[in-house]
Formats: C-alpha cells, sequence, structure tokens
C-alpha cells in the first residue's frame, strides 16, 4: 500500500492515515490546504501525487469531509 512503510513509525494508534492520489501539480495546493487547517492533519508526499495524510483520530470526520471535498474539487483519489 501506497506509503505504509514510511509514515508507520511516526503513526500509532491516535491518529488515522488515509493515502491521497493527486496529479503532481495539484501537490502544493493540497499542501496549502492542510496548513491553513489549523493542524488537521500532517501530510507525507512520497513521489509524485502519492500523498499519506495523518491525523488524530478525534479529527477523522473533519479529515474525511475535507478529503471529499477534494475529490470533488481536483479529482483527488482517495484509499483508507
Amino acid at each position: 500500500m501506497l506509503g505504509e512503510m514510511a509514515v508507520a513509525p511516526l503513526v500509532d494508534a491516535d491518529f488515522v492515515c488515509r493515502h491521497v492520489r493527486v496529479r503532481a501539480r495539484d501537490v502544493v495546493f493540497v499542501k496549502g490546504i492542510f496548513e491553513a487547517s489549523e493542524g488537521l492533519g500532517a501530510l507525507f508526499a512520497e513521489r509524485g501525487g502519492d500523498l499519506v495524510i495523518a491525523a488524530h483520530a478525534s479529527r477523522e470526520r473533519e479529515l474525511d469531509e475535507l478529503l471529499a471535498d477534494l475529490v470533488r474539487d481536483i479529482g483527488a483519489i482517495v484509499e483508507r
């Protein structure tokens, strides 16, 4: 699965991860959204548009809502 090995040591049971694929040109846009999202989650870029986004479990619903917007707005592909 996308990015599991690189992020696994940083994420414990208190966090949820989403694997997200966007066009490479959209990575900076997505990064900007997460930087402006009041600490919602951390974004890890693997290569190109392959991303892993980790958030505290208490913010899982917010994360999924934001990712649903990205699916709709820029065609992101989200895997749990």
